[in-house]
């Protein structure tokens, strides 16, 4: 099935924003994307996006997860005026063309949880190296037309696991946030379901009281599971530009509600010019 997309949409951008660990680039222009227990199979082709699902799934699931009602072009021209008479103006332009095509996906609130507790002092292909991991051992196994992949394991799947069923995965200390995580999840104690309902701040408050999960990961889990777009997570290259690009300043949250989606064009920005 054809789709066309007329706003920003860049599918190697996107995989390569930082924001997702299992999206990939597979062969011949194709990538992979799971939500769930949805394996979508997608690549661009001239004009238009050829994907390999069903147009219902697309409305009803993709259409969302690729935040497809929401205009990135918009933002990107809203970037531009903010950045207008600023110091930072060329820097800001720069990083939302350059940025151009990532989008906030919406992606699965438990994967984004534990993804994230990973992702503490790794880099993205140590990260995405250990989520596979973790796929591979507890994760259903699924077979698809460009091989078999396992999917990520659902709070039942991996709610008995140990500290030496974690062992082998990359994981070091935070085998035991994951395990503190898993069974705040598994009790009820944490509804992530009901997270949604929470305002910003309560959302981010109530992340924190899982053990090892700070500020950064709790924003992180904020915006890239709930798309609360006006949380803009600090990590390192996000601290590198406050200091050395915006004279201090933590902009963002002068930006206002999008400023998530700016934090993804300055990360990305600053990730691949390092």
């Amino acid at each position: 099935m054809d789709i066309e997309i007329r706003d920003d949409f860049d599918l190697r951008k996107i995989v390569n924003s930082g924001q997702c660990f299992r999206p990939t680039e597979i062969r011949d222009g194709w990538f992979r994307f799971i939500v769930g227990e949805k394996i979508l199979h997608i690549r661009q082709r001239e004009n238009v996006f050829e994907v390999d699902c069903t147009a219902d799934d697309w409305q009803r699931v993709w259409t969302a997860y690729f935040d497809l009602a929401t205009n990135y072009a918009d933002i990107r021209r809203d970037v531009e005026t903010f950045a207008h008479g600023r110091t930072c103006e060329k820097f800001l332009r720069d990083a939302a063309d350059f940025g151009a095509g990532i989008r906030i996906l919406r992606q699965a609130s438990f994967e984004m949880l534990v993804s994230f507790i990973i992702s503490q002092r790794k880099n993205i292909p140590a990260i995405r190296s250990s989520v596979e991991k973790i796929c591979a051992r507890f994760g259903r196994r699924v077979d698809t037309d460009f091989g078999e992949v396992h999917l990520f394991p659902t709070v039942d799947e991996i709610s008995a696991a140990t500290l030496d069923d974690l062992t082998g995965l990359g994981l070091a200390y935070r085998k035991a946030y994951i395990i503190d995580a898993v069974a705040k999840v598994s009790s009820g104690e944490l509804d992530l379901t009901a997270l949604e309902n929470l305002s910003d701040e309560a959302l981010v408050d109530t992340l924190k009281t899982i053990h090892g999960v700070g500020d950064k990961i709790a924003n992180c889990v904020a915006l890239f599971a709930y798309h609360r777009v006006d949380r803009a997570p600090v990590d390192v290259w996000i601290k590198r530009a406050i200091e050395r690009d915006f004279g201090g300043e933590n902009i963002f949250d002068t930006f206002g509600c999008n400023a998530g989606i700016l934090q993804q064009y300055v990360f990305y920005f600053k990730r691949s010019r390092r």
